[in-house]
């Protein structure tokens, strides 16, 4: 896919931010977008709070270029939220029992799909379905870009990996990246920062060894002219100044 996407996840539980269970779904995401040449733009750990759900998917909405993984509250208990928020969110509040999703509940199930099981399948309009391996109730995706899965590392683990093997199997934009480390202290090198395009990945990593102050400089893009032109311009202050550098290993990511 040569289209620049943008990746988020939203983290639903408040069983999470208490410590009573530890999060698994932002490394593994994160580790299956890494493996396809796609990146993170933000990740967000919620709160059963259906306004602030709301307000997140909203924001994630207004990103035309966003794929969003949401992780919880597609269940039937009263605190499950997801999918009526997804659909007000997603489908103007519009939803529907999805006949096959019911399908396999009741066959699954059988009496006790009701009355309560059976709501799994009620789902905003338009859903697609994602396969749960472990109890065959199924996670769901709307516009081949929000995916939602549950809480359970076990069942959303595979839906991940179906939705990114069927749509985002991987990205053809090479992303290259160049990293020097400079003796000096970041302050020096603020107003050469300045210069550095705000579209391109910037970042500076102060380190202390001993008293000897040193900065990790990494710039990254799309355009290596603009990663070759901008890290000159570090270059440039190393030879001006006189400063100690070290070219780290230069990977194309």
């Amino acid at each position: 896919m040569n289209k620049r996407v943008n990746f988020y996840s939203v983290i639903i539980g408040t069983e999470l931010l208490n410590g009573r269970r530890k999060d698994a779904h932002f490394e593994f995401l994160n580790q299956e977008l890494v493996k396809r040449g796609w990146e993170h733009k933000a990740s967000f750990v919620i709160e059963d709070d259906k306004e602030l759900m709301l307000k997140i998917f909203n924001l994630i909405k207004s990103d035309e270029n966003s794929v969003m993984f949401c992780f919880g509250g597609i269940g039937a208990t009263p605190d499950d939220f997801t999918r009526q928020i997804a659909a007000d969110a997603f489908t103007n509040s519009q939803m529907e029992f999805h006949e096959e999703a019911k399908k396999k509940i009741e066959n699954r199930f059988k009496e006790e799909a009701y009355p309560h099981r059976v709501n799994m399948a009620y789902l905003p309009i338009g859903a697609k379905l994602l396969k749960n391996v472990i109890n065959d109730v199924s996670g769901f995706y709307l516009q081949d870009r929000f995916f939602f899965t549950p809480g359970f590392p076990s069942m959303s683990q595979s839906m991940v990996l179906e939705a990114l093997d069927k749509l985002y199997s991987n990205s053809n934009l090479k992303k290259y990246r160049k990293t020097l480390t400079i003796n000096t202290s970041e302050n020096d090198l603020i107003e050469v920062m300045k210069k550095i395009p705000t579209h391109l990945e910037f970042s500076s990593l102060p380190k202390i060894i001993g008293e000897q102050r040193k900065v990790v400089i990494s710039i990254a893009g799309y355009n290596q002219d603009e990663v070759d032109f901008s890290f000159q311009l570090f270059l440039d202050f190393c030879f001006e100044n006189k400063k100690v550098y070290v070219l780290d290993d230069i990977n194309d990511i």
